[in-house]
């Protein structure tokens, strides 16, 4: 009954396979956290929920988790839920547990907004994203946790966004929305083997934490969804994502720590993230690093990403004001299929929590490398638009080529204060690129 099935998707396996018969090995994140076998088992229905849609299962929700803390079981617990649809509020988990769901089980948010209860706003963003003030708790929560599991036989949690979304095109919201479900302060997280459907903002938000594996996931939203990010790491460490499903509102997955003046303050970048295997397609970006990158972003690798129908297939965005840093970014392997503009780094995106940032906090962006992309029906090749007073160097473009959508190649890039090198690149990029014979700063990146 507990046994972990992995998610089947005909485009994922079809992409793992091309992937393994092509480089001849298969690379997985699952050293990062081991996954965790508990000995001690509960069913939601020992709490008295009932999955007929329509009860409020929050008190046995409450209550089992409150069982886990306190019991505290060696190895931990893993709560069962069966088929059916359990529609509750909003909960806490707690460290050493597992929250398992079947095959057919919805985990659904109440509509009743008013009961939604309201947490703090992030220091390293000083205010909720959205309004001021604090902002609602994510649907499914966890603070200060150690040694978490959400997994299942790709079973549903289901945030029911659609009130949350009108709230906010009507300009009713007090506070921000909540996100589907966010860790913060954790370590050693694993969530995998679930479908992510509608949530009301953001779908997954580890922030400060370490030690996170996200993998074999769905993730699902209309494409007319406000601000319904997939997956955004945020001032944490140690993250990999791979081998999922994204189709949402907003970007796909977006690595960000922090947001002006308060993530500056805060100073706890986002470091060592790997995404790979992921497939999917948005209105805004594939792959972002940023806006919000005040505390700072290094060491990520993209790699072997589909994306399609999308607005910007790789973006890396900053603003004056946010100063941190963006440095050894690699996308690597990424095909795309009908995007407006392939690549995309900028410093003039994203707005101000506050008028009390700094306009003298430039970013740095250094040591992008962008290699093996391949793109059709592309409007747009890319533009690389970096700061007078902080020019972005390193660039580094290799292997590219981008077809547009009638022609074999789309407009050409647009460039502005930035340095670095590219070979092979279709169109032919702009001339701040030199070739590599000229400038050594890319020489061990090609």
């Amino acid at each position: 009954m507990f046994r972990i099935q992995p998610l089947v998707s005909v485009l994922l396996c079809c992409f793992t396979f091309w992937f393994h018969i092509s480089f001849g090995y298969l690379i997985t994140c699952s050293g990062i956290v081991p996954m965790r076998y508990r000995n001690d088992k509960v069913s939601i229905t020992d709490f008295g929920a009932v999955g007929d849609g329509k009860t409020l299962n929050t008190k046995a929700f409450r209550e089992a988790i409150y069982r886990i803390q306190h019991l505290r079981r060696r190895g931990g617990t893993l709560l069962y839920v069966p088929p059916g649809v359990y529609l509750t509020e909003s909960f806490n988990l707690t460290s050493h547990m597992t929250l398992y769901l079947a095959r057919g089980a919805v985990i659904k948010a109440t509509q009743d907004t008013w009961t939604w209860p309201l947490v703090a706003p992030l220091p390293s963003y000083g205010r909720g994203r959205e309004r001021p003030g604090g902002r609602y708790m994510s649907f499914i929560h966890g603070d200060g946790l150690r040694d978490v599991v959400i997994t299942g036989e790709n079973g549903t949690i289901d945030g029911q966004g659609g009130i949350w979304w009108n709230m906010w095109r009507q300009g009713n919201l007090q506070f921000t929305r909540p996100n589907l479900v966010e860790f913060m302060n954790s370590r050693g997280i694993i969530i995998s083997n679930v479908i992510f459907k509608n949530s009301p903002f953001w779908n997954i938000h580890p922030v400060y934490c370490s030690n996170v594996v996200i993998r074999y996931v769905t993730i699902l939203a209309p494409t007319d969804s406000p601000n319904t990010d997939g997956i955004d790491p945020d001032s944490s460490s140690n993250v990999c994502i791979e081998d999922s499903f994204i189709s949402t509102g907003d970007d796909l997955v977006a690595v960000k720590s922090g947001w002006d003046e308060y993530g500056i303050a805060y100073g706890r970048p986002s470091s060592h993230i790997t995404i790979r295997r992921v497939t999917g397609s948005s209105p805004f970006a594939g792959i972002a690093v940023g806006s919000e990158t005040s505390g700072g972003v290094e060491h990520v690798l993209a790699e072997n990403i589909v994306i399609y129908n999308s607005g910007i297939g790789v973006n890396i965005k900053t603003n004056i004001g946010r100063g941190g840093f963006i440095k050894n970014i690699t996308v690597s392997q990424v095909f795309m299929e009908n995007v407006r503009t392939g690549i995309k780094i900028a410093g003039d995106t994203g707005d101000h929590p506050d008028n009390r940032f700094n306009p003298n906090a430039l970013p740095y962006v250094k040591g992008v490398t962008l290699k093996n992309i391949w793109g059709v029906k592309v409007q747009k090749a890319g533009s690389i638009q970096g700061l007078k007073n902080a020019p972005f160097t390193n660039i580094c473009l290799s292997k590219i080529n981008l077809h547009g959508m009638t022609g074999p190649r789309s407009p050409p890039w647009k460039c502005s204060d930035v340095s670095g090198a590219a070979i092979e690149v279709s169109p032919s990029p702009c001339a701040q690129l030199s070739s590599p014979q000229q400038s050594g700063s890319c020489a061990n990146h090609f």
